[in-house]
């Protein structure tokens, strides 16, 4: 017999069994359905990581964004801008007038959906610029609490706004605050967020204040607004609302809770 060439001595591996055969078969496929559902598993995962949460239902407190909103200058030689919305739906008693802090002007009522929302829930509402912000110019008016008391008395008067509540942030208190101690009786409602110059008044001064009024301040404000909270308190026809986890401009940081108290205020006003 001669040597087994590569070719001639390689004998072919015997057949396996049914048996066998099956075992294999078997073994593969579940490993394959188990790859198939950790895929699955996968997919799911990432699918749910990757989308967003269903949308809140509080989508409404933003404002409807087709209101219209109107923009111009009063008359006069110390004109002032304003932006105005009138009520979508049956006009409510009261109109609201939003004063501004002095890193902000009327444009922020309009970006927060403050303006558009007023609108939505029938209620006429006015933003102004105050002088030397925004649109308006510097105003000589404004460099006494008399005039500046006086000039907003004329831009109410200019824009026939009637049954006044006052939205009053941080340093638009030097405008407020004179106004409210005059006791005019178009003002209907007054809603100070930690306004400045409170200590320019005495607590019997502010005990003479009639109008009802709710205190707003931001729980991580802790200079102006306590400051300002001290004599506010001794209004005797007043609420006082804290929003949590917001700084001095709190209606910025929690703009849907402030939305929502202001509401509410409105809307209970006789």
């Amino acid at each position: 017999m001669g040597s087994r060439g590569p070719c001639r001595g390689s004998a072919l591996p015997s057949s396996p069994s049914p048996l066998l055969l099956q075992t294999v078969v078997q073994t593969s496929m579940t490993r394959s359905q188990v790859a198939l559902l950790g895929l699955g598993l996968l997919f799911m995962l990432l699918l749910y990581v990757g989308l967003p949460g269903p949308p809140e239902q509080t989508s409404w407190l933003w404002g409807d964004p087709n209101v219209t909103i109107l923009a111009g200058l009063t008359p006069g030689s110390s004109p002032i801008f304003y932006r105005e919305v009138l009520p979508l739906h049956r006009a409510r008693r009261v109109d609201v007038v939003l004063l501004h802090g002095k890193a902000f002007n009327s444009r922020t009522w309009e970006q927060l959906g403050t303006l558009q929302l007023l609108a939505q829930r029938g209620y006429r509402a006015v933003a102004l610029d105050l002088p030397g912000f925004g649109n308006s110019a510097p105003s000589k008016e404004a460099s006494t609490e008399a005039g500046r008391a006086q000039l907003l008395e004329r831009v109410l008067q200019d824009l026939e706004v009637q049954n006044v509540v006052l939205v009053s942030p941080s340093l638009s208190g030097c405008y407020a605050l004179p106004f409210l101690m005059q006791g005019h009786h178009q003002l209907h409602g007054f809603v100070p967020i930690a306004p400045a110059s409170t200590q320019n008044y005495t607590q019997e001064q502010f005990q003479a204040v009639k109008t009802p009024t709710l205190i707003l301040y931001g729980e991580l404000d802790r200079v102006l607004a306590w400051e300002s909270l001290r004599q506010l308190r001794h209004l005797p026809n007043h609420s006082v609302v804290k929003l949590r986890d917001a700084g001095h401009a709190c209606y910025l940081h929690k703009p849907q809770d402030f939305h929502l108290v202001l509401l509410a205020f409105l809307d209970h006003l006789p």
